[in-house]
């Protein structure tokens, strides 16, 4: 725990206002001498108090540590208000922020599988396809 207590210097430039999806963009340049990398919720946390805003209308991504450590850079949004970032977040990142919860689906091979099956039976009727596979 004794990292948390480090300080943490962020630098924020290139700071656009974008009025039309209702938030402020930035780069993020977070100073951390003596420490590995800052959490993504640190940062949220620290911006959301230098941006007057909730910690939830604030989102970090794309985050990269300099090569000998103590510097990392990446990207910043800070919303106008939770709806917003609702709005036009990618449903990813509102499931790593918790907001959202993810969609449970298939796997990717098995989905393949299910299509390439009902390929085999199209046009016929689907009760005789279900007994012939019974049948194997």
């Amino acid at each position: 725990m004794a990292e948390k207590e480090q300080p943490v210097t962020l630098r924020t430039r290139k700071f656009i206002r974008n009025a039309l999806l209702g938030r402020s963009q930035m780069v993020v340049d977070v100073l951390h001498p003596n420490r590995a990398n800052v959490s993504k919720d640190e940062l949220r946390q620290k911006l959301a108090e230098l941006y007057k805003a909730n910690k939830d209308q604030v989102s970090c991504f794309g985050f990269r540590t300099q090569y000998g450590g103590g510097k990392s850079t990446g990207f910043a949004l800070v919303y106008d208000s939770h709806e917003v970032l609702k709005k036009f977040e990618p449903h990813y990142r509102l499931v790593r922020y918790g907001i959202s919860t993810k969609i449970e689906k298939a796997s990717r091979q098995q989905r393949k599988q299910r299509k390439n099956r009902a390929k085999t039976v199209r046009g016929t009727a689907k009760t005789k396809t279900a007994a012939k596979d019974k049948k194997k």
